[in-house]
Parts: structure tokens; sequence; C-alpha cells
């Protein structure tokens, strides 16, 4: 069943990860080791653009959309963002209300569909959620619609390409089992141009792009040129 921008099928299966989301080496272990990468990366830009130093966060309101059990919304409320996490997804939700309140942390977390919200915030993030929702046109508007003017919008995601099949598909579920079989649908990847153009249709400008790499050899994920699997984007809100 379609619920707007939200897919059933892909709310039921976060919900079922919700107890094992937190664990490091659970399930969602990819994304633990992503985070400091993708959270890091997103301060350092966001804090630039109000004209702070270094990952300072301080009094920004941040809408995490798509949070799950909160990853990306504690890093962020660390930096000292005000931050409110949206989810369809119950049990994911309820994971996420008990962590922070078990780290000291407030933050608020809402059920529910970004084209549902009232309001707008100085920036919106969304990490590795566009490639499993309906009408991704009416998200990325949606997303645009609760930006402040002047804000700005993150989003990582899959890039569509033979080695992300092979990598982040065949790779990391059936050969490696980083994730458990099922979490990707390739063919709902996005390229960058896919996702420019429909940043540029919800009237948003694409100001900073990266790929985001994994290194064996320090076991941790980097920052890089190479787009063609794991990617990370700005846009501006005019």
């Amino acid at each position: 069943m379609q619920q707007g921008t939200v897919r059933a099928s892909e709310v039921a299966k976060f919900d079922a990860l919700a107890a094992e989301w937190w664990q490091p080496r659970g399930p969602m272990a990819p994304l633990h080791a992503m985070n400091p990468l993708r959270t890091g990366w997103i301060a350092e830009r966001l804090a630039a653009r109000h004209g702070r130093t270094g990952r300072d966060l301080s009094g920004l309101r941040v809408l995490d959309v798509g949070c799950g059990a909160g990853l990306a919304s504690e890093a962020l409320a660390r930096f000292g963002a005000e931050v409110t996490g949206l989810d369809a997804a119950g049990a994911a939700l309820a994971a996420a209300r008990a962590h922070a309140e078990a780290g000291g942390l407030t933050i608020d977390y809402r059920e529910g569909r970004p084209e549902d919200l009232s309001g707008t915030w100085d920036a919106v993030v969304s990490l590795e959620v566009i490639e499993h929702v309906e009408e991704r046109a009416r998200f990325l508007a949606s997303l645009a619609g609760v930006t402040g003017p002047g804000g700005a919008v993150f989003l990582s995601t899959l890039n569509r390409t033979a080695r992300s099949f092979l990598i982040a598909k065949l790779g990391a579920e059936y050969v490696l089992r980083l994730l458990p079989r099922g979490t990707h649908d390739w063919k709902m990847f996005v390229t960058p141009a896919e996702l420019g153009a429909g940043l540029r249709q919800a009237g948003l400008r694409v100001a900073d792009i990266a790929g985001m790499s994994f290194d064996p050899l320090s076991g941790r994920w980097r920052e890089s040129r190479d787009l063609a699997v794991n990617y990370i984007a700005m846009a501006e809100k005019g």
C-alpha cells in the first residue's frame, strides 16, 4: 500500500529492525560505520553557512527526515542542533526515543511524512532515504517546502551503476551479508544527474557533492571524488 511518499513495505522492513538498530555490529552496522563521515560533512557545511567554524550547530533547527532509530539525529544533536526526527516507522521511533533519553539528549521525534509537516527548519537532512520512497519528485518538493529561506537540504544515497549493483546489492546483502537481504532495490538507486534534476525542479540548487568511500585498511569511511556507489549532496534554497 502506498501512503503519499511512504512505501508501506519499506516502513515494515525497517520497523522489523528496530530492536537491533543501535547494535554497532547488527544489521545497521554499515550505517554506524558511515555515520561519522556523513554527519560530520553536514555539520561542517551547515556551520560554515552560518559563519561558524568547525561543527558548531548550536541553536540551529534541523529536521532529520527518515530518521529511523536516530543515528544521525543524535550525532547532529551532539553538535548542538535542535533536532526534529521524522519517520513513518513507529517501532524505530520508539527505539529512537528510548536511546535519546538514555543518552540525555532532547530530540523531538515525530511519526509521519514530510508532506504533512508545517513550519520550516534551518536545514533538512535525509540520509539513505530517497532510494526507498515513492514519488521522488513529491518527496523532494516536500523537503524544499519545510526548508526555510536560505536554508539547506542534505541527502545521501546510492548511485545506480554497475559497481553499486555489485558492491551495495550483491556484495553487501548476499556475499558479505553486511545488510539483510532485500534491504535495497537497485532499480530505486538515484544517479547524481537524476538527483540534481529533481532538486532543481523542487526549487533547490546543488551546492556541494562528494563521494563516500570505504577504506578497508582503516575500516572507516572517507570523503572522496568517487560518486559511483555512495554519495552525499548539499542543496541550497534561495
